[in-house]
């Protein structure tokens, strides 16, 4: 197996799924026997709060669950990609959701990805899969697990009450990659 290492950092607004797909990301990851890391964080808010979970993927052991300098941010929101932007590390990728944000001006140094993931979800049928269209994008873009291994991860990760909406999610993930394809 090639070696590879993934630092993540999924960031936006309490009810975006940002933990939900940081969670889909690391199930596939232990799908495909690969070591991960998932470290949640909230802001001191109870509700409407900011969310974002860092997800480290590697093939080998993960020393440290805190990434100072993460490889991808994926932001769903302005306030949390101006927040996390300088953090990426040179020669990074940003994936801006652009229903909700601008890109930044101020990073050239990194591949930044526009995805009107809102817009898409919309389109797909459920405004609340956002978090899944960027999901799509990032996994197609990086590739750090199969958008197979996500979709086999839905029924673990989702609560019972949700998987109704698995194939809706399962079509934006879909339109997501095609995006970036």
């Amino acid at each position: 197996m090639n070696e590879m290492h993934h630092e993540i950092i999924i960031a936006g607004m309490g009810g975006q799924g940002v933990m939900v797909i940081g969670q889909l990301l690391a199930h596939a990851a232990v799908l495909e026997d690969k070591n991960v890391v998932w470290f949640p964080a909230y802001g001191p808010e109870t509700r409407g709060g900011t969310a974002d979970c860092t997800v480290i993927i590697s093939t080998n052991e993960i020393g440290s669950p805190v990434s100072s300098a993460p490889d991808t941010l994926i932001a769903l929101n302005q306030l949390l990609l101006d927040k996390f932007a300088p953090t990426v590390k040179r020669e990074g990728l940003i994936l801006v959701n652009t229903s909700l944000a601008s890109p930044p001006k101020d990073r050239p140094d990194c591949k930044i990805v526009e995805v009107p993931a809102n817009d898409i979800a919309k389109e797909v049928g459920n405004p609340k899969a956002a978090n899944m269209v960027m999901l799509g994008a990032y996994v197609e873009l990086a590739k750090p697990v199969t958008l197979d291994s996500i979709k086999a991860s839905m029924t673990d990760v989702l609560p019972e009450r949700y998987h109704h909406l698995i194939p809706v999610n399962c079509l934006a993930l879909e339109r997501g990659a095609q995006l970036v394809s």
